[in-house]
C-alpha cells in the first residue's frame, strides 16, 4: 500500500516553519573582525579614532596581531612600546536592527581604548584578559568606523615588569556578539554569563549548580531552560525555571541539577566531558550557550600529594608561554593545537599558563586532553604603586576566574609568580578574592623568595621556583631542599613551580661538569648540560611523593627581549622544544621515556655529529625494558636500566662516518632510532662571550 501524498503546500509550510524555529534558536550571531584592519604604530598626528580619517597609508594587518613579533626577541631590551592604532570598517546588517550589539576583544595587549563612529565606548586595562562593549547605540546603517588605540607601556598596572616580553597589539582575535534584547548576560567581567559548579560527586549522583545571569528590559519574562547531554548527545539532566528581568542590570537565576551515575573527568585517563546548553525562552528560544561539564573532584594531601576523584595523581607538569618564533603571542589555533600535541607526546598531564590568562582555546584544549591546569594571574614582580593600580590587580583576577570557571581542567587559581617589594598585602587580598569569586578551587602562587617569606603562606597551595645546579647550588641540593622544608611545614603543601636549565641545540659537550653558575647566564648553554639538569632534578622529584606538583621551565623557548645569554639573545632557552616548535631537544626524550608507556628509544646527543675523540659515551633514553646497540654493524651489548637512561661507555668511533644504531624491545614490541657520527681531528667549538656574535 502507497503511502498518502502529502499536499506540496503542507510540506513547504512545515519547511518554512523549521527554518523559522531554526532561525530563533540561533538568535545570537558572532561575526568574526579578524580581517580587514588597518594598522600605524606611534602615528603622527591626532584624529585617528574619527570615521573620516583617512587611513588608507596604514598597513593592512590581520589578527591576531602584535607589532613586536621581530623586535621583541631580537634582544637589548628595547622592543617597541607605545600606541597601536587599528582601524575597521563595519558594514551595519540590518537583521541587527533591535538587537544588542557588542564588540568583543579577547585580549589587546596592555591598554585598549576604542571607539565607534568617533564616540569612546570604553576602555580596558590589562593585556590577557577578554573584554566587551556594548555598541548598540553608537552603529549605524550603512558604514561603521571601529578604533582602537592599544598601549603596552607599564601604565602603572600588573604585570609592572617580568623576564618576558610584553606584546603590543590587538593578540587575540576580535568580534560582534548580536543578542536579542532578552539574552544571558554579557557584561560580568567578559564571562559567558553561565556558572556551573558540581557538588555532591558520588556514584550514583552528582549535583551541579547552574547559575545564568540574564539581561533584558524591566518586566520581560520567560524560563531558562538548561539541558545537560552526554558524550553521546542523550540527555541525562534538564531543568526549567521562570524569570523576570530587571531592566537595566543582570539578573541571576541559579538552578540545581542532579546527573545519575555521573562519568567523572579522569583527567587523561579518561577526559569525559558533559555538553550543557542553557537557552533563555521568551516567546521562543531567545538566546542560548553551550558549556562544557566535567565532573571531578581534586584534593591534596601534604604527606602525599594531589589526587583526583580519590586516585593518587602524580603531576607531570610544564610551564607555558604562549609565543612563538616570528609571531610573538598573536598564534593561530592550530599552533595552540600543536603545542598540545607536543605536551601530549612527551606525557605531559599538567600545565602551568604562566604567567598571565592565556587564550580560551588554550583551557578548552586542556579540558579534552585530560591536562590539569594551574591558571596564572600577571602578577609578577612588584606591586602596582597606586590604589588603582592594586585595584585592578583585583578586576584582572576576577577577569580570569569568571571567564575561565567553566573549564575542569583548571584546579587552582595562581595570584602571582615571582613578587618583590611589599607584596604581601596585595597577595594576601588577591588570596581572599580569589576564594570568594570560587571557593570550589585551591589558591596558589610561585614564589622565590625565602622559605619563611610570609607571603608564602597565604594561599592554600604553594610552589617555589628553584634551579638548583643553575643558578644556584648543585644538582644534589635540590633533594636536600625539598626534604627540609617539607620536615619544618609538614602540614603544608609543597610543589616545584619552576625548574629548569637553558640547552641549545647548535652547541654541545659530552659530559659536560658542574660550572660556575655565572656560566648560566652565558652564551655556552650545551644541549647536553640542559639534559644532565633535568635527569638529577626528575631522579630527585620521582622519589618524593609529597610533591602535590611540579612543572619544569619551560615546555619551549619563548621570547625574552632583555635576556643575552645562550646562542640568541632576547631568548629565554630553557625550553624542551625550540621557539619554532621544529626541534624537540634531548631533555623532551628524557621526560617522554619517564612520563609515556609506548615504547620508543632515542639516541641522545645526536646533534653533536661531529666528534673530535676516538671513543665516545653512547646515551639511549628509552622506555623499553633492554636497548641494544650497534655501530657500523658492530653489536656493542645489549643494556638494562632502571632509571630509563641506557649507557655505554667508551665505544670507538673510527675516522669518517660512524652509524649509531640502537633497538628497543618491550614485551614483543621492538623500535628503533639511528644516526650519524663523523670523527674528525680539532677541537670543539666554543662560542665568543657575546651571544650575537
Amino acid at each position: 500500500m502507497r503511502p498518502p501524498r502529502i499536499p506540496t503546500g503542507v510540506v513547504l509550510a512545515f519547511l518554512f516553519l523549521c527554518l523559522a524555529l531554526a532561525a530563533r534558536v540561533q538568535a545570537r550571531e558572532v561575526v568574526s573582525l579578524d580581517t580587514g584592519w588597518r594598522f600605524a604604530l606611534k602615528p603622527a598626528g591626532s584624529g585617528f579614532e574619527a570615521p573620516g580619517f583617512d587611513d588608507r597609508a596604514w598597513v593592512p594587518v590581520t589578527l591576531p596581531h602584535t607589532w613586536n613579533a621581530i623586535d621583541g626577541a631580537d634582544g637589548g631590551a628595547n622592543y617597541v612600546r607605545g600606541d597601536g592604532w587599528y582601524r575597521r570598517h563595519i558594514v551595519y546588517d540590518p537583521s541587527w536592527e533591535g538587537q544588542r550589539v557588542f564588540v568583543d576583544f579577547r585580549a589587546a595587549n596592555r591598554v585598549a581604548e576604542v571607539w565607534v563612529n568617533g564616540v569612546r565606548v570604553g576602555e580596558h586595562r590589562g593585556g590577557y584578559s577578554r573584554f566587551r562593549f556594548d555598541v548598540t547605540a553608537q552603529l549605524k546603517p550603512g558604514d561603521n568606523v571601529l578604533a582602537v588605540r592599544v598601549n603596552n607601556e607599564p601604565n602603572g598596572i600588573i604585570p609592572t615588569n617580568g623576564d618576558f616580553t610584553m606584546w603590543g597589539g590587538l593578540t587575540r582575535d576580535v568580534s560582534l556578539i548580536v543578542v536579542p534584547p532578552v539574552h544571558i548576560g554579557l557584561g560580568d567581567h567578559g564571562s559567558v554569563g553561565v556558572y556551573l559548579t558540581p557538588a555532591h560527586i558520588g556514584p550514583e549522583a552528582a549535583e551541579v549548580s547552574v547559575r545564568t545571569l540574564v539581561d533584558g528590559p524591566r518586566g520581560a519574562s520567560g524560563e531558562v531552560g538548561v539541558v545537560v547531554r552526554d558524550e553521546g548527545g542523550a540527555v541525562v539532566a534538564k531543568h526549567v525555571v521562570p524569570f523576570k528581568a530587571l531592566g537595566g542590570e543582570t539578573g541571576a537565576v541559579v538552578q540545581t541539577l542532579d546527573i545519575p551515575k555521573p562519568h567523572l573527568w579522569q583527567g587523561r585517563t579518561d577526559p569525559y566531558l558533559y555538553r550543557v546548553f542553557v537557552e533563555l525562552r521568551s516567546g521562543g528560544v531567545t538566546d542560548s550557550v553551550e558549556q562544557p561539564l566535567g565532573l571531578r573532584t581534586v584534593t591534596v594531601d601534604p604527606q602525599h600529594g594531589l589526587f583526583l576523584n580519590g586516585r593518587h595523581l602524580a603531576l607531570h607538569g610544564v610551564d607555558r608561554h604562549e609565543d612563538w618564533l616570528d609571531h610573538g603571542d598573536a598564534i593561530t589555533p592550530a599552533e595552540r593545537r600543536e603545542d598540545f600535541s607536543l605536551m601530549e607526546e612527551m606525557g605531559v598531564n599538567a600545565i602551568r599558563m604562566c604567567h598571565y590568562q592565556h587564550d580560551a582555546l588554550d583551557y578548552t584544549l586542556a579540558d579534552r586532553s585530560g591536562m590539569l591546569v594551574w591558571a596564572e594571574l600577571p602578577f609578577v614582580g612588584e606591586p602596582p604603586t597606586t590604589v588603582a593600580g592594586r585595584d585592578n590587580a583585583v578586576e584582572q583576577l576576577k577577569e580570569l576566574i569568571l571567564q575561565n570557571y567553566n573549564h575542569p581542567s583548571i584546579f587552582c587559581w595562581s595570584v602571582g609568580n615571582e613578587t618583590y617589594g611589599d607584596a604581601d598585602p596585595l597577595i594576601t587580598r588577591l588570596a581572599a578574592v580569589a576564594r570568594q569569586e570560587d571557593p570550589s578551587r585551591f589558591t596558589t602562587c610561585a614564589s622565590n623568595a625565602g622559605d619563611d617569606d610570609p607571603r608564602n603562606f597565604r594561599t592554600d597551595l604553594l610552589g617555589y621556583n628553584k634551579y638548583f645546579g643553575w643558578y644556584t647550588g648543585s644538582y644534589a641540593d635540590l633533594g636536600r631542599w625539598l626534604d627540609a622544608w617539607h620536615a619544618k611545614h609538614p602540614d603544608r603543601p609543597l610543589g616545584l613551580s619552576e625548574y629548569g636549565a637553558g640547552g641549545s641545540v647548535y652547541q654541545h659537550e659530552q659530559n659536560p661538569p658542574p660550572r660556575p653558575h655565572s656560566e648560566s647566564t652565558g652564551p655556552w648553554h650545551p644541549e647536553e648540560w640542559q639534559a644532565a639538569f633535568h635527569e638529577h632534578a626528575w631522579l630527585a622529584i620521582e622519589n618524593r611523593p609529597y610533591l602535590w606538583g611540579t612543572f619544569i621551565w619551560n615546555f619551549a623557548d619563548f621570547g625574552s627581549d632583555g635576556r643575552r645569554e645562550g646562542d640568541t639573545a632576547g631568548r629565554n632557552d630553557k625550553g624542551l622544544v625550540t621557539y619554532d616548535r621544529s626541534v624537540k631537544k634531548d631533555a623532551f626524550y628524557w621526560y617522554k621515556a619517564n612520563w609515556t608507556t609506548k615504547p620508543f628509544v632515542y639516541i641522545a646527543s645526536r646533534r653533536d655529529d661531529v666528534r673530535f675523540s676516538p671513543s665516545t659515551e653512547v646515551k639511549v633514553y628509552s622506555n623499553c625494558e633492554s636497548v641494544e646497540l650497534w655501530v657500523d654493524g658492530v653489536a656493542q651489548g645489549l643494556r638494562r636500566s632502571p632509571d630509563h637512561r641506557f649507557i655505554w661507555k667508551d665505544i670507538a668511533l673510527k675516522p669518517g662516518p660512524n652509524r649509531i644504531y640502537v633497538v628497543g624491545t618491550e614485551g614483543s614490541v621492538r623500535v628503533s632510532d639511528s644516526c650519524a657520527w663523523t670523527r674528525t681531528e680539532g677541537k670543539p667549538y666554543r662560542p665568543p662571550v657575546d651571544p650575537k656574535d
